[in-house]
């Protein structure tokens, strides 16, 4: 296995954009990082176009990377179209990374692209529903009882259920939850390519609609739309003078299915052991962290199945200002999902922007400073009782 780098990276605006396509949103995304990493569309050897949900949005089936790349002048290539839940432009980092790491190819191309707002505003709730196995729908909802009733999508009541068990278990408070949402809000408030660039309060995020007990709307990722992309090369590929980003780590895991699933065999402990493991680091090495906040409680426990800090001490980490900009090893300075936006299919290629864009010293007005090891989140779906896929990537510059 040789080295890989990451050559070159670019993400278009997310924002809920009507007049924007899968495709046009691609090309975009394509042409800025091959621009970026210096590399020719027909250099590429293989494209891993990563999407979720365009089935049931768009329609478009089967060949959805052909399609949307059929502009952008790297086909003829291999395309490889990847769907793991939200996790999918993540994995598909996985599979080029291990294309390019085998020498299978010198140069990939990992794209994620999502089109999620549509007239109806329901595919997009029947499309996320979708991320769990269907045949035990009604078993997650006899599970989470009445909570489970009502339009909205279930997934809110899981991650509300979520959130009660980690009220009793830790102590922590909503005002816990609210402050999440708070930080991110104001890392995206810094943000040009973030959905929402507005800070907030504490008081303003527990006042706002209440979407399922105890999570009110500023504490859940919203519906919109984008694409990012990254190139991955060998070292012997590059073809910029600046620092080189390696890396250090890629892997993915998948939940147990288990009915109940005990804290050191979640998807994503599991994972974050194995990469750690893998790039010879430890959690106390990191400077900078993006995690999958698809709701405010999410990154208090994923400081935890990080190692970021001991078991039920998140609240304690967030408190403390660790994970804000200018503590200790921030986290989600792009905003995260609750301020940067979750177009579920471009979230695992956004996060992998986000930690280019700071290692190579251009995030504007977020910029932690000196970067040289970071580490991406994304989870994907749900099975049993975890995450159906979990994803943890290493870079170090």
């Amino acid at each position: 296995m040789r080295k890989v780098y990451v050559a070159g990276v670019h993400m278009t605006r997310f924002a809920k954009m009507p007049e924007e396509t899968v495709r046009t949103m691609t090309e975009a995304a394509v042409g800025g990082a091959l621009a970026d990493a210096g590399v020719a569309a027909d250099q590429v050897g293989a494209t891993y176009f990563g999407n979720a949900i365009s089935g049931i949005i768009t329609g478009q089936e089967m060949v959805r990377g052909q399609s949307a790349l059929r502009n952008t002048g790297v086909l003829g290539a291999p395309v490889f179209n990847v769907e793991n839940a939200c996790s999918s432009s993540s994995s598909a980092f996985n599979l080029a990374w291990q294309a390019v790491a085998s020498g299978q190819t010198d140069v990939a191309l990992v794209v994620g692209a999502e089109k999620m707002t549509e007239p109806t505003g329901l595919r997009a709730m029947q499309a996320l529903e979708s991320a769990v196995d269907l045949e035990e729908v009604d078993v997650l909802k006899g599970r989470l009882g009445e909570q489970a009733e009502g339009t909205r999508s279930f997934f809110m009541d899981l991650y509300a259920g979520t959130a009660r068990g980690y009220l009793e278990r830790t102590g922590a408070t909503a005002a816990d939850f609210a402050q999440v949402s708070v930080k991110n809000h104001l890392h995206s408030s810094l943000n040009p390519h973030a959905q929402f660039r507005k800070t907030t309060t504490v008081e303003e995020v527990l006042a706002s609609r209440t979407i399922v007990d105890p999570l009110t709307l500023l504490m859940c990722s919203a519906i919109g739309d984008g694409a990012a992309a990254v190139v991955l090369c060998a070292e012997d590929r590059l073809q910029t003078e600046r620092d080189r980003i390696e890396v250090r780590a890629s892997v993915v895991t998948s939940g147990y299915a288990r009915q109940e699933t005990a804290f050191e065999d979640s998807a994503v402990v599991r994972a974050a052991r194995r990469a750690y493991d893998l790039a010879g680091v430890s959690p106390d090495d990191l400077q900078l962290v993006e995690l999958h906040d698809a709701a405010a409680p999410a990154e208090l426990v994923l400081y935890e199945e990080l190692g970021l800090c001991p078991y039920g001490d998140g609240p304690k980490l967030l408190a403390s200002g660790a994970t804000t900009l200018g503590g200790r090893v921030p986290v989600n300075t792009s905003g995260g999902l609750l301020g940067k936006g979750h177009p579920v299919g471009a979230t695992g290629c956004a996060q992998i922007t986000e930690l280019a864009d700071q290692m190579w010293g251009r995030a504007g007005d977020r910029q932690v400073p000196d970067v040289r090891l970071a580490l991406a989140e994304n989870g994907g779906g749900y099975i049993g009782s975890d995450s159906a896929a979990a994803v943890v990537t290493i870079l170090s510059r």
